[in-house]
């Protein structure tokens, strides 16, 4: 769906990107704190891809954003899940002001154990 010119000249990148998937999945079970769901209802309920939902909450539950028990998942600590969506928007908002990081940079000055 096209947008005007001045809404594109006014907003920034991130603005404009929209939400990623696991922003999608975190808010939907953010949201549904009173129930644990299967990853074909969470698609359902989000528009993310079946496909993708797995892969998602795999990753959310690394960062243990999310939880789980069989086939159902839940939204994981409310305090953590706030923490890391306040990093994230940090993250973003440096990352729109001075660059994003390359850590193929940061490879060429890490001090190695040899």
């Amino acid at each position: 769906m096209p947008i005007d010119i001045e809404t594109f000249n006014e907003h920034s990148d991130t603005e404009l990107r929209g939400e990623t998937n696991a922003e999608r999945v975190i808010t939907y079970l953010a949201r549904n704190d009173d129930k644990a769901f299967t990853p074909s209802e969470i698609a359902a309920g989000t528009g993310v891809k079946k496909g993708s939902v797995s892969t998602v909450l795999s990753r959310l539950e690394d960062a243990n954003l999310v939880r789980h028990k069989g086939e159902y998942w839940a939204i994981g600590d409310m305090d953590r899940v706030r923490d890391a969506y306040d990093f994230h928007k940090t993250v973003q908002r440096l990352n729109e002001q001075y660059g994003a990081e390359d850590p193929e940079e940061w490879k060429e000055y890490a001090v190695t154990g040899e």
